[in-house]
C-alpha cells in the first residue's frame, strides 16, 4: 500500500515499490523544441523535480536535452521523478521493451521512475506512429493490456523501470490487470478537475493501493478533444470566489484542490511565471468548504474522450467509472 507524506520537507506520496512521488509535476506535452530548457530551468529553479512525459508527445528528444543539461548543472538524476508511457501502438509485449528503450535513449536516462500503459486500446505497430496519430489513420489490434502487463513487469524486473502504471483504465480493466499482476500497478493517470472529479475511481485506486495523478487539472482549454459547450474552469465563478478568497490564482486553488485529495497532480505550462506561480501551492490550505463546493459541481464535462476509438473493444469510456 502506498502511503502518504505529510511532512514539509517532503510533498509527495511513497508508491508500492518505495519510490518517492512528489505531489506536483510538470506535464510536457506540446513544449515546442524551443522552448523546452527554458522550461525545464524555471520548473527547476521553482522546486519542480517531477516530470511528466509520453513518446506520443513527440518530444522526448527535446526533454532529454534539457534534462541531460539540468542533470549536469544544477541537479543530480536520482533527485528527479520522471514519468514517461507507453504508447497504443507498441501493446503487444514483443513491442514493450523497444519502446521503452528509445525513450530512455530520446530522453538520455539510464532509467525511469514510472512507466505507465499510455490507453487500454492498441493499435497496430507502425514506425510512422506519430504521423498516424496525428492523421488519425490508427489501425485497431487485439492486443490485450493484461499481455501488456507481463511485459511491464519484466521491465521492472531488469531495472529500466522503477513503478509501472495505467493511464485512461476503468475500473474493470484495472481490476483485469491486478487478477494477474506480480507487480501491481502503482499509479493510475487520469483526468481530474472540479468539472470531471473522478470521485468514484479514485476511491476505487485507494482502496486498491494506486496512487492517482490527476491530469488537464486545469480544464485544457486548448485541448482538440474538448467540446464547444464546455466552459473555461479557470474563470468559473465559484473557483474565482475562492481564489480571490485566499489571494490566490485559480490554477493555484484548481491545483491544491487535487493536492488536499491526496491525488498528483501535473499541470502543464511553457511559460515560467505561471510555472513559478502553479508551484506555490503547498504552505497554505483550502477550508472544507472550499473543498466541499470544488468537488460537488453540478455539471461535469470530460474533455478528453478519443472519440475516435470508441469503437474500439479496450475503449475505456463506456464504463460508469
Amino acid at each position: 500500500m502506498s502511503k502518504l507524506d505529510s511532512s514539509s520537507q517532503r510533498h509527495g506520496v511513497n508508491l508500492n515499490r518505495g519510490t518517492f512521488m512528489p505531489y506536483l509535476g510538470l506535464g510536457t506535452a506540446k513544449i515546442k523544441a524551443e522552448q523546452t530548457v527554458q522550461v525545464f530551468t524555471a520548473a527547476i529553479e521553482a522546486g519542480y523535480r517531477h516530470f511528466d512525459c509520453a513518446s506520443i508527445y513527440g518530444n522526448e528528444k527535446d526533454v532529454g536535452v534539457a534534462l541531460r543539461k539540468i542533470t549536469d548543472s544544477t541537479v543530480k538524476r536520482e533527485e528527479l521523478f520522471i514519468t514517461s508511457k507507453l504508447w497504443n501502438a507498441h501493446h503487444h509485449p514483443d513491442d514493450v521493451r523497444p519502446a521503452l528503450l528509445r525513450t530512455l535513449q530520446e530522453l538520455q536516462l539510464d532509467y525511469l521512475d514510472l512507466y505507465l500503459i499510455h490507453w487500454p486500446m492498441g493499435y497496430v505497430n507502425s514506425k510512422d506512429f506519430l504521423k498516424e496519430h496525428q492523421e488519425g489513420t490508427v489501425q485497431h489490434s487485439d492486443d490485450h493490456y493484461t499481455d501488456t502487463w507481463r511485459a511491464m513487469e519484466a521491465l521492472v524486473e531488469e531495472g529500466l523501470v522503477r513503478e509501472i502504471g495505467l493511464s485512461n483504465f476503468n475500473s474493470k480493466q484495472i481490476l483485469e490487470v491486478l487478477a494477474v499482476a506480480k507487480i501491481e500497478p502503482s499509479v493510475l493517470q487520469i483526468e481530474s478537475h472540479p468539472y470531471f472529479p473522478q470521485h468514484e475511481l479514485i476511491n476505487f485506486c485507494k482502496r486498491h493501493g494506486i496512487v492517482v495523478t490527476a491530469y488537464s487539472p486545469l480544464g485544457s482549454r486548448e485541448s482538440r478533444s474538448r467540446k464547444p459547450d464546455v466552459p473555461s474552469l479557470l474563470e468559473d465563478s465559484r473557483v474565482v470566489t475562492i481564489a480571490e478568497k485566499h489571494n490566490k490564482t485559480t490554477a493555484q486553488v484548481l491545483i491544491r484542490f487535487h493536492i488536499q485529495r491526496g491525488v498528483v497532480v501535473i499541470p502543464k505550462s511553457a511559460t515560467p511565471s505561471r510555472i513559478r506561480e502553479n508551484s506555490q501551492v503547498f504552505h497554505w490550505q483550502l477550508t472544507d468548504d472550499d473543498m466541499e463546493v470544488l468537488g460537488n459541481f453540478e455539471s461535469t464535462w470530460r474533455i478528453i474522450w478519443y472519440d475516435r476509438d470508441k469503437k474500439h473493444p479496450y475503449y475505456p469510456f463506456h464504463e460508469p467509472f
